[in-house]
């Protein structure tokens, strides 16, 4: 599941903790939220905090893949913080399919991550 990070999101910056497994239904969860502040602002900053996450399921592959369709042009920078080799690979798909830019932090680098997408 995706877990709002309320303290991190403000102005067009959006915090989510991925949670165990990622299903369809929390990409419609925060599909209406991403598209909101695009609405607002213009675009989108997201961080995805995966330490915690599982995988995702198969189920949850077509959601997925339309969300990255859907916005890409206005998420204009993801950051994705974890701690396994795997997902700073997955961060290089991110910028190709969900965003305009991505990186990878390491989970002690939290607040660089929330550093680098505030910064213009």
């Amino acid at each position: 599941m995706f877990q709002k990070m309320i303290q991190e999101s403000r102005g067009n910056l959006l915090a989510y903790k991925a949670i165990g497994d990622i299903t369809k239904e929390d990409y419609r969860q925060i599909g209406p939220e991403v598209e909101s502040l695009a609405k607002e602002y213009g675009n989108v900053r997201l961080l995805l905090d995966l330490t915690q996450f599982h995988w995702e399921k198969i189920s949850a592959w077509g959601e997925d893949w339309r969300f990255g369709r859907k916005f890409h042009d206005v998420i204009v920078k993801m950051a994705i913080v974890g701690d396994k080799k795997w997902e700073a690979w997955l961060t290089k798909l991110a910028g190709l399919f969900y965003a305009r830019e991505a990186r990878f932090f390491h989970p002690h680098q939290m607040e660089d991550a929330l550093k680098w997408l505030t910064e213009d």
